[in-house]
């Protein structure tokens, strides 16, 4: 079950303020540097027939202004890093964590034996700014390039195209991250303030880090590494979906996931849900323990992963892992904080309701 956005935009909830920019990224526009992500190219003739032995989604089939979500694994079947794969045409952009960008390239390095492909961190040179709201497409057009093929509502999330700010190159590319229409603009470091200073200018506010893990946290994705890690199997994180090809050739930990899909039909042990708390409660910190209400005393049946406050709601909510039988929608159970045991609901989808449509995933 979802909850609508309330029509009201309260300046504090729950005696907390809350910054402008919060409810402009759901009406209009705000914009926020990703300086939590890493930028790594990879040019040379066989940049995707590499990619594609390595990461669980259909690089090959990605043409020039396409991209998809992709991973990769342990042989284990664990997630190591998730990305964003962006095919310029004569290089391919992956958008990484920052956290995992040096590991990244010294492993994509380290797999490079005959095949023609060079690997470059050009996380210093290059950074990204993120527009999100029902107005970024018309300040993105104004501003950076034509949206003509990445602002409707059912474009493809990923989609990019080229544009000029002061003559120096950029990459636009859509975004979903947070449930509205958005865009991730990828461009020359010494270019960035004046390009922000455009988005201020033409009516954009600056996000803060913590409202805009907020506003993914509603819209129901997980991050890496906050919500999946090495610890975690994809079909936990419900992401097969966006992330792998069931159709492409060989890639590091298939054999693991083939296994679990059609061995074992899906089934894992745990899996990844959307809690929603009384308004009264404290949003419970990561790591916190999830016991069956059933057995509050009993062994733990999960934990929670990211956790906030919803202005949008007026309630707590978080994702977390549980195991599956207490997965559906409508579970009760009982999470337990160092102070208190609060009464948690798994509820489906988003926590919200935005009244827009982002459109479909597609690679």
């Amino acid at each position: 079950m979802t909850e609508r956005i309330a029509d009201a935009s309260p300046n504090t909830v729950a005696g907390e303020s809350v910054p402008e920019s919060y409810w402009t990224a759901r009406r209009g526009a705000a914009f926020i540097g990703l300086s939590s992500r890493g930028r790594i190219v990879l040019t040379g003739a066989d940049r995707a027939s590499y990619l594609q032995g390595l990461l669980t989604n259909d690089i090959e089939a990605l043409k020039p202004g396409e991209g998809c979500y992709a991973l990769l694994l342990t042989p284990q079947g664990r997630v190591m890093a998730d990305m964003n794969v962006f095919n310029l045409g004569e290089e391919i952009l992956l958008d990484v964590h920052e956290s995992v960008t040096e590991l990244l390239v010294e492993r994509f390095q380290e797999f490079v034996f005959t095949e023609d492909v060079k690997v470059e961190d050009r996380t210093e040179s290059w950074t990204v700014l993120a527009v999100h709201g029902p107005d970024a497409a018309r300040l993105v057009a104004e501003l950076v390039c034509p949206t003509d093929d990445l602002g409707g509502d059912r474009c493809s999330e990923y989609r990019h195209a080229r544009g000029h700010v002061d003559a120096s190159p950029v990459v636009v590319a859509r975004s979903h991250e947070i449930g509205e229409i958005g865009f991730q603009i990828f461009v020359r470091a010494k270019v960035a303030a004046p390009l922000r200073a455009s988005l201020a200018d033409a009516g954009a506010l600056p996000l803060q880090e913590e409202m805009f893990n907020l506003l993914r946290l509603e819209s129901g994705r997980p991050a890496f590494p906050a919500d999946l890690d090495s610890d975690t199997i994809p079909l936990e994180a419900g992401i097969e979906g966006r992330a792998i090809s069931q159709s492409k050739g060989c890639y590091v930990g298939q054999e693991v996931i083939i296994r679990i899909l059609h061995r074992g039909h899906g089934r894992v042990g745990r899996r990844l849900v959307r809690f929603s708390f009384p308004p009264e409660a404290d949003p419970p910190e990561a790591g916190s323990a999830v016991m069956s209400a059933d057995r509050p005393d009993g062994e733990p049946v999960g934990f929670i992963t990211t956790s906030a406050f919803s202005p949008a709601i007026g309630r707590p909510i978080a994702l977390g892992y549980v195991k599956r039988d207490l997965a559906d929608p409508g579970s009760h159970l009982i999470v337990t904080t160092e102070d208190n045991r609060i009464p948690a609901s798994v509820v489906s989808g988003s926590v919200i309701k935005t009244g827009r449509d982002p459109g479909p995933v597609r690679c």
